[in-house]
């Protein structure tokens, strides 16, 4: 299943040397990578995606938020001193808590601070929010890399985001937990679009095969639309870049898996967003407190 045209990766290229547009729209987008099964490349995802819309002149921070494991510190071999935790508690700056990231791209690693927004005083929570609006001003796209599963926290981030991205691979328990993490979604109304990405498919086919059984499973039981924003073949340079801790798309920027996120990037580069009343991170994370108490 393609749905890029042939002059997708001319269309990146192009957008390379152009300016980045000014930022009109109050606040950054927030787009949640998740998934109903670990083990499925949604870190690596998250950053090599955050790399492409980077090359892309968008400026963007990665929100490590799997609360359990650190996952984008492991993916780029990284260990950051402070946390979001560090800027509620303790009184640290929202710029001292951002860390360098490759290829441009910004991170904050999220900790246990997400999980104690239920419990903020009301001081904390202000600090807090006109933290998270300093990089409103700083960031074009925020993704956050959220758990496995459908733990409370997880279905927060999602609903608390633009987009939501769910990645998928073609092994049945990948398949059977997507589902189970989108009818979730479905049941609380959290969203009604959702997308997702087939990653490592050994071919075409079997990418179509699957990318069809998703959505022909989510179009007959469920409410929710389940958009197909494309796919990662198999590609052995992104095991070495994993065992490596560095990016694929800055190590073999040319190489399969390379091309296919950078168009993915330009996909969700290119939807449009509706108007709503609370975009941005200040928005992001008034809606996430209201859920997490």
């Amino acid at each position: 299943m393609r749905i890029f045209k042939r002059n997708t990766l001319k269309e990146f290229g192009d957008r390379l040397f152009k300016a980045p547009t000014p930022k009109t729209e109050p606040g950054a987008r927030i787009v949640t990578v998740t998934s109903g099964k670990g083990g499925v490349g949604k870190t690596n995802l998250s950053v090599n995606l955050a790399i492409a819309l980077a090359q892309l002149g968008q400026r963007v921070i990665v929100f490590d938020a799997d609360l359990g494991m650190a996952n984008v510190e492991i993916v780029l071999g990284i260990t950051p001193k402070l946390t979001l935790y560090d800027h509620i508690f303790k009184n640290e700056t929202i710029e001292n808590i951002l860390y360098p990231g490759p290829g441009g791209i910004k991170i904050i690693p999220g900790g246990s601070g997400f999980l104690e927004l239920a419990n903020l005083s009301a001081q904390q929570h202000a600090r807090l929010v006109n933290g998270l609006e300093q990089l409103d001003r700083m960031a074009d796209f925020v993704i956050i890399d959220t758990g496995a599963g459908i733990a409370k926290e997880v279905l927060a981030f999602c609903a608390s985001a633009d987009d939501v991205l769910v990645v998928v691979t073609p092994e049945p328990t990948s398949l059977t937990d997507a589902y189970g993490l989108i009818k979730v979604l479905d049941k609380f109304n959290l969203h009604r679009d959702i997308y997702f990405i087939v990653n490592q498919s050994n071919n075409e086919n079997e990418t179509a095969d699957t990318a069809s059984r998703l959505k022909t499973v989510v179009d007959k039981y469920l409410n929710i639309k389940a958009n197909y924003l494309g796919d990662i073949v198999y590609d052995k340079f992104v095991i070495k870049s994993v065992k490596n801790q560095k990016p694929f798309l800055l190590t073999n920027p040319y190489s399969p898996a390379s091309e296919a996120v950078k168009k993915i990037a330009l996909s969700l580069l290119n939807r449009e967003l509706p108007v709503t009343e609370e975009r941005g991170l200040r928005g992001f994370i008034n809606k996430l407190s209201r859920l997490f108490r």
